[in-house]
C-alpha cells in the first residue's frame, strides 16, 4: 500500500481510470460517453488550475513576506516551481477539454461569438481564454525570472516577481465571475 500510494501517478491513474469506468458504467450511452468523460476531465483540470491560482493567492504570497530568509529558497527552488508546472497544464489542459465539450456538443461557435443563448458560457470561455494567456504568456516567463530559473539581475527579478503576482491577481479576479458563468450557464 505505501508503495502505491506513495507514487502520485499511479494514484491520479488509478482514480483516472476508476472515473472513466464509473461513467461508462452509469452513464449514458456510447454516443455521450465522449461528452462525459471530456467534461469531467475539464472539471478536473479547473480544480487543479484554479485550485492552484488560489493556492498563490490566499496562501503564497501573502504568506512570503513572513518566511525568514533562509527558509524561502524552500518555496522559491521546491515548491513553486512544481506548483507552477501543474498550474500551468492545469490550465491548458482545463481550456483544451473545455473547447473540445463546446465543439462536440455543437455549442463552440455561438459561445464565442457570444450568441444570445450561449452568452453566458461565452463569457465564461473568453475570460479562461484570457487567463489561460495570462499564465502562459505572462505569469510563467515572469515567475521563471522571478524565481531564477533563467537568469536575471536583482532588478529584473523584483520586477518579474511583482508583473507575476499583479496578473495571478487579474487572474483571481476573473477567476470569480468566469466560475460563475461556467456552472450557471443552462445548455440543456
Amino acid at each position: 500500500m505505501d508503495k502505491f500510494f506513495g507514487n502520485l501517478h499511479l494514484v491520479l491513474l488509478t482514480g483516472l481510470v476508476a472515473a472513466i469506468a464509473l461513467i461508462a458504467y452509469l452513464g449514458p450511452d456510447q454516443a455521450l460517453l465522449l461528452n462525459y468523460v471530456l467534461r469531467w476531465l475539464h472539471v478536473f483540470f479547473g480544480i487543479v488550475w484554479i485550485g492552484l491560482l488560489y493556492y498563490f493567492n490566499f496562501v503564497q504570497i501573502p504568506t512570503m513576506p513572513s518566511v525568514p530568509a533562509e527558509l524561502k529558497p524552500g518555496v522559491s527552488k521546491y515548491i513553486a516551481p512544481n506548483a507552477l508546472f501543474f498550474f500551468r497544464w492545469g490550465a491548458a489542459f482545463t481550456v483544451l477539454t473545455g473547447l473540445a465539450v463546446a465543439y462536440i456538443t455543437g455549442y463552440l461557435h455561438q459561445a464565442m461569438v457570444l450568441q444570445a443563448d450561449y452568452r453566458l458560457i461565452g463569457i465564461g470561455m473568453w475570460l479562461a481564454l484570457i487567463m489561460a494567456f495570462n499564465v502562459w504568456f505572462v505569469i510563467w516567463p515572469n515567475q521563471k525570472k522571478a524565481l531564477g530559473l533563467v537568469e536575471a539581475d536583482a532588478d529584473t527579478k523584483a520586477k518579474a516577481a511583482k508583473t507575476a503576482m499583479i496578473f495571478s491577481r487579474i487572474n483571481t479576479l476573473l477567476s470569480i465571475p468566469m466560475l460563475y458563468a461556467m456552472t450557471n450557464a443552462n445548455l440543456g
